[in-house]
């Protein structure tokens, strides 16, 4: 069971959209070329460390940061590890979407004509669900509202929560158990900086 196992989620490297905070949902775009380096610098923070499992959204973003974190040939693809579902807002910003819903948050009212938060959590849940067999780490790429969402299923805590917690293009984040209970042992790491394991 998952008591000695950690599950580390990996944020897609930087795209045209993200760089311009334009919400990405199923729109299937490259990483740009810092993209690119972003995902090599991830491949630096998750050497050495024993995998059981790789998972990867299908989308191309999630894809090519695997492939460059080096971990494409050993890697499953997951439709249910796709980013969230925007519906209307997709391609806009927060401001763009507040001009016309003032005070909108997607882990607050989800995605008009997209996801249901609901949708997503049961997503999130499948997920955590999946892993719970694992007696070894996991990877996870993925992107940013559902690594969030994962992040939340993992430790029982509601969607609200979600907007609390910055993630940065190409970022690993560490999920583990402080004793029995659910825990986030790192959080938006990059750079050189090195993963326990």
């Amino acid at each position: 069971m998952l008591n000695n196992v950690m599950i580390y989620l990996v944020r897609h490297g930087e795209t045209e959209w993200s760089l311009a905070s334009k919400h990405t949902g199923l729109t299937d775009l490259p990483l740009t070329e810092n993209g690119r380096s972003q995902a090599v610098n991830a491949q630096d923070l998750l050497s050495g460390i024993d995998f059981a499992a790789v998972w990867c959204s299908p989308l191309k973003r999630a894809r090519e940061t695997c492939e460059l974190a080096g971990f494409s040939s050993r890697a499953e693809i997951m439709p249910e590890l796709v980013e969230w579902d925007y519906g209307d807002y997709e391609g806009l910003t927060s401001a763009q979407i507040h001009q016309t819903r003032p005070g909108w948050n997607i882990f607050d009212h989800g995605a008009q004509g997209g996801e249901s938060i609901a949708q997503v959590e049961a997503r999130a849940h499948g997920v955590i669900s999946k892993a719970s067999d694992s007696t070894a780490n996991i990877l996870i790429f993925s992107s940013g509202h559902m690594i969030r969402m994962i992040m939340l299923a993992w430790i029982k805590q509601p969607a609200s929560l979600g907007k609390h917690f910055n993630l940065d293009t190409a970022a690993v984040c560490i999920l583990d158990h402080e004793k029995s209970h659910p825990s986030i042992r790192q959080w938006n790491l990059s750079g050189p900086s090195r993963l326990p394991t």
